[in-house]
């Protein structure tokens, strides 16, 4: 893969414009023991703007910005990771720091831009604290705001980055190891586990099967059911 570093901050997307209804958000549940149900947004906008004043679970009361998500709104590929971490909760983005980076060299080596192939988000919204993995309830709590962004964007595939991400969505409680690079039908969209960049980040080598050499090959298969898709669309 290319060593390069990536500019993560930018998006290069137009700034994202009012909502044309905006959402009542007195009238949406407060609490995480009553569901936000599908058709709560109208876009993706007012999920940014609540997520900004959730108080659904605790997280919302430590985090500086939510988290909700970059790239494009109408790409093909959505990422979905576990939740934020420090610089993320800093600048409000997913996937900033050097598990960012190394995920933007993931994609470049298969030719996917990360402003403008894929849709970036997480589990939840708000960074746990230390970093600790999300607990039931907060996962729980951010569910509907997740579910509303994959049903507005729409994507022929969904990447879920580590044991969090697939338990988050699927309900599947088994190790990553397990299950990376195989594709699961959920919900009636193709979804593929793959390792967390920063469990690569923890295991160096690039030997083969290594966590990163693993990663390359579930790339490739990405890329290739990618463009296969694309081509049934064309001909279609």
């Amino acid at each position: 893969m290319a060593e390069e570093q990536f500019s993560l901050f930018d998006s290069g997307l137009p700034a994202p414009t009012a909502a044309t209804n905006p959402v009542d958000y007195d009238q949406i549940p407060d609490k995480v023991t009553i569901p936000i149900l599908p058709g709560t947004y109208d876009n993706l906008d007012a999920i940014g703007e609540h997520c900004n004043r959730c108080y659904r679970c605790d997280l919302g009361q430590t985090r500086t910005h939510a988290v909700v998500s970059r790239g494009n709104p109408k790409a093909a590929i959505m990422i979905v990771g576990e939740g934020p971490g420090q610089q993320e909760d800093e600048q409000g983005l997913p996937f900033v720091g050097k598990s960012g980076q190394l995920l933007e060299k993931i994609l470049e080596a298969v030719r996917l831009d990360s402003a403008q192939d894929v849709y970036i988000s997480n589990i939840v919204k708000c960074r746990p604290p230390e970093n600790r993995v999300p607990t039931p309830d907060e996962m729980a709590a951010c569910k509907g705001y997740l579910m509303e962004q994959i049903r507005m964007v729409d994507p022929k595939i969904i990447l879920l980055t580590g044991a969090t991400a697939v338990k988050g969505i699927t309900g599947n409680k088994q190790g990553i190891t397990k299950i990376r690079g195989q594709w699961i039908e959920w919900e009636g969209r193709l979804c593929m586990p793959i390792f967390h960049p920063a469990y690569l980040l923890r295991n160096p080598s690039k030997e083969k099967g290594s966590p990163k050499w693993l990663m390359w090959q579930d790339i490739q298969t990405v890329r290739a059911k990618l463009d296969e898709l694309t081509a049934a669309d064309a001909s279609a």
